[in-house]
């Protein structure tokens, strides 16, 4: 590259000058940095132990009723983006607890919304005038803009892990939210009707989804997706990357659950260390079950059941399970899948 000369340098820099009370910029000056060979995440790599905030989960529960914070819940942000409400550059997490006997009343909003059972047996949620009982390890979807409220009936406390795509709503600057003038939704349809409809190999005749591109199921049971993930794990070579992996499937069309986030389970037998693999998406797991390590980039952490970890895109992460080992994930894979430019890089086995 030739040498410029100071005049040309500074010929330019009065140029730059004069072109910015236009709200100009030249594009050549950045063209680098906004096009760079490979994709760098902001995000950083992360674990919160669920041992270590637990304590601190329960104490939330009496500071303030689930009415007065209409969400009690504990934010898991990501330690590059303070006070933003990230768990990576797309992705919304946090710890959500509902006391014995209290109700987090009925709302909507655009972004859509998962949940991941973590504790407690007498804990539901109402989706669109249906109710579904939670257990530990059940995926519950909220789709967008349908009202949903929470409650809890039992004796213990209930908890669970939250993911929204509020981020990426954010960004397009398109978050809405609406309250009901009912704590708890009227119910209109018997528990488990819509697992009945969608959810066992069957479908109605010209069924289709209340909640558009979202799958009209909203709790796959854990006891179902685990027993059909080990299954699959004596059926056929296990994938040297991933494990034994399904994904949580819209039964109307085999896409992704829902528009922006895509869910899975992994399995990693006792013994395994997995090659090493990395993707765009910007991925938040939850350990179900099992003991091990992960290695995301040059950071290894330990792990154990309940434990909450970042992925950050394009990140090159592997794993070692030292005991049977199983793995809820979410990510935005599928609007990077939609948009065009999902990709994923394996090491050779």
């Amino acid at each position: 590259m030739h040498e410029i000369d100071a005049a040309t340098v500074a010929k330019r820099e009065e140029f730059y000058t004069r072109i910015k009370p236009h709200n100009m910029a030249p594009l050549w000056e950045v063209m680098k940095g906004m096009l760079p060979p490979e994709p760098t995440s902001k995000a950083q790599a992360h674990r919160w132990r669920y041992d270590d905030i637990r304590p601190l989960i329960l104490e939330s529960g009496s500071l303030l009723t689930a009415e007065e914070a209409e969400r009690r819940v504990l934010i898991l942000e990501n330690p590059a983006f303070p006070a933003q409400s990230r768990a990576t550059s797309t992705l919304y997490a946090g710890i959500q607890i509902i006391m014995p006997g209290e109700v987090a009343p009925a709302h909507r909003h655009t972004p859509s919304a998962l949940r991941f059972m973590l504790e407690g047996s007498g804990a539901y949620t109402t989706v669109g005038g249906e109710r579904t009982r939670m257990a530990f390890g059940d995926f519950v979807i909220t789709p967008v803009w349908a009202w949903h409220d929470h409650g809890n009936d039992g004796s213990d406390p209930a908890a669970w892990l939250d993911g929204l795509d509020v981020p990426m709503i954010a960004f397009f600057e398109a978050v809405f939210r609406e309250d009901s003038n009912d704590t708890e939704q009227e119910l209109l349809r018997p528990e488990g009707d819509s697992l009945a409809r969608f959810g066992s190999g069957m479908l109605p005749i010209g069924g289709t989804s209340p909640y558009g591109q979202t799958t009209p199921i909203f709790n796959y049971p854990y006891e179902r997706s685990r027993e059909a993930l080990y299954r699959a794990s004596r059926g056929e070579e296990i994938d040297a990357h991933i494990g034994t992996t399904l994904r949580y499937s819209n039964p109307l069309d085999g896409g992704w659950t829902m528009p922006t986030m895509s869910a899975w389970l992994s399995h990693f037998p006792k013994g395994m260390e997995t090659a090493k693999i990395r993707s765009t998406d910007h991925i938040v797991m939850c350990i179900a079950e099992g003991t091990g390590s992960i290695t995301i980039g040059a950071k290894t952490f330990d792990f154990g059941p309940k434990d909450v970890i970042v992925v950050p895109g394009w990140s090159w992460r592997s794993f070692k399970a030292n005991e049977d080992v199983v793995v809820f994930c979410f990510s935005d894979r599928v609007a990077q899948e939609k948009l065009g430019y999902f990709r994923e890089d394996r090491t050779r086995v």
